[in-house]
């Protein structure tokens, strides 16, 4: 009886341990940092397909996007559904404003997707990309031209993504290229982007970003849905309360189809500051 009642006592204790370590994880995320993967090449080449990073959820405060979307097997919980209690009024709790040129991870304003893009439009001012030059209430965000981005033509990350080059169509295995540009933003903030050539999205009509609502671009312009587009896959505006938290820092990388390649990982941008 009682190796029985022992044996009941350390099931009971396993369990307690297992279920405060959850809760911990996930106060931990929910107001600290949240982990982000980053799925696709539209940040390139500031974020890398393959980069790991945790995101500060203490730069703007919080909002019902701060709580994390239980999705575990049958079990899918949207993060509205569980902190409600702080949504709808496009508000958040000791919330503060982010800068121009932050690199911010937000939920989509419609699929509810986490999403990672740089800040390039504040609540009035009015956007407008011509011949691919940002101008921000009317003042051009200058370019200046930062050599080539190199990348070899071949899949990326899990979902196997090709890549996009100015030099295109390339062979599997080739060389694959991209202009790349540093853009100053008003206030002085530079940072890097990439250009294939001309599109559609590099001349849009002049955008009036709406009171507490943000626009968002991918560094790699001419491969990124996002602000630019106001309904069909982009991004459009974004409230203030759908702010997720501000990137900071590659925490770790890997170019591989998967993480347990260790032989794709890229040690030189292990806690890789960003710009």
């Amino acid at each position: 009886m009682a190796e029985k009642s022992g044996a009941l006592h350390s099931i009971v204790e396993t369990a307690k341990t297992i279920v405060f370590a959850l809760l911990i994880a996930g106060a931990f995320r929910t107001i600290l940092f949240q982990p982000f993967y980053i799925p696709s090449g539209s940040m390139k080449d500031t974020l890398l397909i393959g980069d790991f990073l945790f995101v500060n959820k203490m730069a703007y405060g919080y909002s019902y996007a701060s709580c994390p979307t239980v999705n575990i097997g049958p079990v899918n919980i949207d993060a509205q559904a569980i902190c409600s209690w702080v949504g709808g009024d496009n508000d958040r709790l000791f919330g503060s404003q982010p800068d121009r040129g932050d690199i911010i991870v937000f939920r989509h304003p419609r699929t509810g997707e986490d999403y990672i893009k740089r800040l390039i439009g504040l609540p009035g001012d009015t956007v407008q990309v011509r011949d691919g030059v940002v101008f921000i209430n009317g003042e051009e965000a200058p370019q200046e031209p930062n050599g080539s981005f190199h990348e070899v033509m071949e899949r990326q990350g899990p979902q196997g993504l090709l890549p996009s080059c100015a030099n295109g169509p390339v062979g599997m295995g080739a060389d694959c290229r991209s202009e790349r540009l540093i853009e100053t933003l008003p206030g002085g903030t530079s940072h890097s982007i990439l250009n294939i050539g001309d599109q559609p999205q590099d001349n849009t009509p002049v955008y009036t970003v709406p009171a507490g609502h943000y626009f968002f671009m991918g560094d790699n312009r001419d491969n990124s849905a996002d602000s630019r587009w106001l309904t069909g896959g982009g991004v459009g505006f974004v409230p203030y309360e759908n702010l997720i938290g501000r990137a900071d820092r590659v925490i770790f990388s890997s170019a591989g189809r998967s993480l347990l390649q260790f032989w794709t990982w890229r040690p030189d941008r292990f806690f890789k500051a960003l710009d």
